[in-house]
């Protein structure tokens, strides 16, 4: 079994505009690339999983999302980051039509986490996550993720994170120096 590395999208790998659906809107997060290549050296295989409900709003369609996501896998294999798999999660509570209204992918369920596991045999206990909200922490707690980090300006205390930075740059040297 591997270890993995799952990370939230808006506000990890990108700058969180609120819906980015437009490359022209999608700006890599400052630090994402060193942060990415340490993940890489230390054996960590990388995942994204990413609650994309601008797809049940109405605001972007899945082939605007799918074109979008593309674009900056390409640039990261460009410079020779891989990552394995992205998952989504185009639902919303109050904008899907049942039973998506209800589903087990939206975080702060673990569906996502849980369908990687399976599909990609990783031990979650030896994975990490990394996010900006409580929610991408409660999902990657709710599967078995006991390392998950939280990138935030804000002071928080829950069960959820292991680790509060302030930057990409805090959060790689961490894991740079301790796994």
């Amino acid at each position: 079994m591997r270890k993995a590395a799952f990370l939230d999208r808006d506000g990890i790998i990108n700058q969180d505009l609120s819906y980015v659906s437009e490359i022209c809107d999608f700006n890599f997060k400052k630090g994402i690339f060193n942060l990415l290549r340490i993940l890489n050296l230390k054996g960590y295989v990388i995942f994204i999983v990413t609650n994309q409900s601008g797809i049940a709003r109405g605001f972007y369609t899945e082939t605007q999302y799918s074109k979008l996501t593309n674009y900056y896998i390409n640039i990261l294999k460009k410079v020779g980051i891989e990552i394995k798999d992205i998952l989504h999660c185009p639902h919303h509570p109050n904008f899907s039509k049942p039973p998506l209204d209800k589903c087990y992918c939206r975080k702060p369920k673990p569906g996502l986490f849980l369908k990687i596991k399976e599909n990609h045999n990783i031990n979650m206990k030896n994975s990490i996550a990394i996010g900006d909200s409580m929610r991408d922490l409660e999902a990657a707690f709710n599967s078995g993720i006991n390392k998950r980090f939280l990138i935030t300006n804000k002071k928080i205390e829950s069960k959820y994170e292991t680790n509060i930075f302030c930057s990409l740059e805090e959060c790689s040297e961490f894991i740079s120096e301790n796994l």
